[in-house]
């Protein structure tokens, strides 16, 4: 899923053409790709959420999920200057 979401407009066309990305993906674009279900698919979300590496954004009854790049260039700097 976040590699998914590193590149949301090639991963997640049915969605560019019809509402872009502004908000990040919806989730049920997310469900559909992984071919989960949607309680799975909520779990998995909720996780990486909490440990930082997403973001979400409720618009109407949607919610939009997006990477959140600086905690990727945080780890990264972690684990360069660590290991």
């Amino acid at each position: 899923m976040l590699e998914w979401l590193k590149e949301p407009e090639i991963n997640f066309p049915d969605q560019l053409q019809h509402a872009g990305f502004e908000h990040g993906v919806c989730v049920g674009q997310i469900q559909a790709k992984a071919g989960l279900t949607q309680s799975t698919v909520s779990e998995y979300l909720s996780i990486l959420q909490r440990a930082g590496f997403i973001e979400s954004k409720r618009v109407g009854q949607w919610t939009y999920y997006k990477r959140n790049e600086g905690a990727f260039e945080a780890l990264s700097k972690l684990i360069q200057s660590n290991l």
